[in-house]
Order: structure tokens, then sequence, then C-alpha cells
């Protein structure tokens, strides 16, 4: 998967080959192999390109990684102690990507604090 979503793109397995021949020793058959398992297992998507295929990811790599925390997550028995558990396990550069995720997921914030008490400009009206 690592490859195939590197590119960003379909790829052939003579891609992917080629690719992972630059660290090792690998066979056409094995890559062939694990990207039907992952086309079976709906990992990727594959479109027919002559006698090939020409493989494409489903979800990214980032939705891959959500998906994976919130498993894990909801397994547990106890989510509060496995999410101080997780963030204390964290840099300080994850902690601020975290923040930034919240901030974004939030959306933007009213900048003026309201008094419950005071009345809005339409009350005004």
């Amino acid at each position: 998967m690592t490859r195939v979503w590197k590119w960003n793109r379909p790829v052939t397995v003579r891609e992917v080959l080629e690719d992972l021949q630059r660290e090792r020793s690998i066979a056409y058959t094995t890559v062939m192999t694990v990207l039907d398992n992952l086309h079976q297992k709906g990992w990727v998507r594959r479109e027919a390109e002559g006698r090939a295929y020409r493989y494409e990811a489903v979800s990214t790599r980032a939705a891959y990684a959500a998906a994976l925390m919130n498993d894990a997550w909801s397994q547990s028995d106890n989510p509060t102690a496995a999410l101080i558990a997780f963030f204390g396990m964290m840099s300080e550069e994850q902690r601020q990507a975290l923040g930034d995720a919240i901030r974004i997921v939030r959306g933007p914030e009213t900048t003026e604090p309201q008094n419950p008490g005071s009345a809005s400009p339409a009350d005004e009206r």
C-alpha cells in the first residue's frame, strides 16, 4: 500500500515491482499476488489496461490511519484512559498537530463572548 499511496495514481504491477527492486530482490508474481489480495480485501480498485491491471488506493493513507486509531480506541474498555495514554506517547509536534486538527473540526468560533443576560442585536429591533 505504501507504494500505491506514494504515487497517488493508478499503478501497474511492473511499476511497483521496479520500485521495490531498488531496495531488494522480489518476484513479479509476489507483487501481483499482493496487489490482487489488496484488491480482494477492498483496499485497492483495479482497471484493466490491455493484459494488465492498474491499481489505485480506495482511501488515503490518512483515512486508513484514522480508521485504525478509531478501531483500536473503540475496543478499549476505558476510552478515556486509552486516550490519556495515547496523548502521553505523543511528541510535542504531534500534540500541536492534534490541536490544529481539533480547531479545524470545531470550525470558526465566536471571537466575542456574549453575556447570558445581554440582548443580541437581533433582540433590539
